[in-house]
């Protein structure tokens, strides 16, 4: 697999998984054996498809901008704007993929609410 159509399988996960076809991201990007590593579930695919299917119910019109994307090796990284609706501040948001066999098998999110007032003139993004 191409360094490219890694950073677009990423991509595509997240797009999907945003847009509620969680099943579906499910089934087309990740590989057997999938492990995650986000503190609030347990670590395997199901309690992540469950909390993201729940996630989608709640939160319909949930906004996702790509910032950056990069990649090294088998593992890519991506930098996104997430809002769960239009009024929501959201957070910064990285997402760093593991790949194996052209598909996604290890996953870390880190999470970091946009505070409201900032010093940093310079903004998340």
């Amino acid at each position: 697999m191409t360094n490219s159509s890694q950073k677009e399988t990423a991509i595509a996960l997240l797009k999907a998984a945003a847009a509620g076809k969680v099943d579906e991201a499910f089934e087309r990007y990740v590989g057997p054996g999938f492990i995650h590593h986000n503190p609030f579930f347990r670590g395997d695919a199901d309690s992540l498809k469950q909390a993201m299917r729940q996630n989608a119910v709640e939160n319909p019109g949930k906004i996702l901008e790509i910032k950056q994307v990069l990649q090294d090796g088998d593992r890519v990284v991506i930098l996104s704007h997430i809002r769960q609706h239009t009024g929501d501040r959201g957070a910064a948001v990285v997402h760093i993929f593991r790949f194996s066999a052209g598909r996604v098998v290890e996953v870390w999110d880190i999470g970091q609410p946009i505070p409201e007032d900032s010093p940093n003139q310079n903004g998340m993004f």
